[in-house]
């Protein structure tokens, strides 16, 4: 019996991934495709704290309740987009992506930019998902 799953891979002969990502994972045909907007730090009272790692905190804590919103787990996460507007403690945000994928991590890009779309956010997440 041929059981679909989503496979992550860091293929022979390009360099190790230089974070906590994957090179490429495949999708198998059929699954359905989940899209997310962007997820901010914005606390439950609707309030976006100043400082950058409560921002972040607050993102991941978006991040599963979008996924778990939809009955999907960290696992279905196939590719992460992060966009910030200062530097990240990556430490500390290695423990909040850490704490969501454990070492099971999926594609990712981040991109530093001048501003997001309200002058208080600081770091956007957006999450694509694959549910077989």
């Amino acid at each position: 019996m041929n059981v679909e799953k989503i496979i992550r891979n860091n293929p022979v002969g390009i360099p190790e991934p230089v974070g906590k990502y994957t090179h490429i994972t495949k999708i198998p045909r059929n699954a359905e495709l989940y899209v997310t907007s962007g997820q901010i730090g914005i606390d439950k009272n609707g309030l976006i704290p100043d400082d950058m790692n409560e921002q972040i905190g607050n993102t991941f804590e978006n991040i599963q309740k979008v996924l778990q919103s939809d009955n999907l787990s960290p696992d279905n996460i196939i590719k992460v987009n992060i966009w910030a507007t200062e530097n990240i403690d990556w430490q500390y945000f290695d423990s909040k992506w850490e704490k969501l994928f454990g070492t099971n991590y999926p594609a990712m890009t981040i991109g530093y930019i001048v501003k997001l779309g309200l002058p208080e956010i600081k770091i956007e997440i957006e999450i694509w998902a694959a549910k077989i």
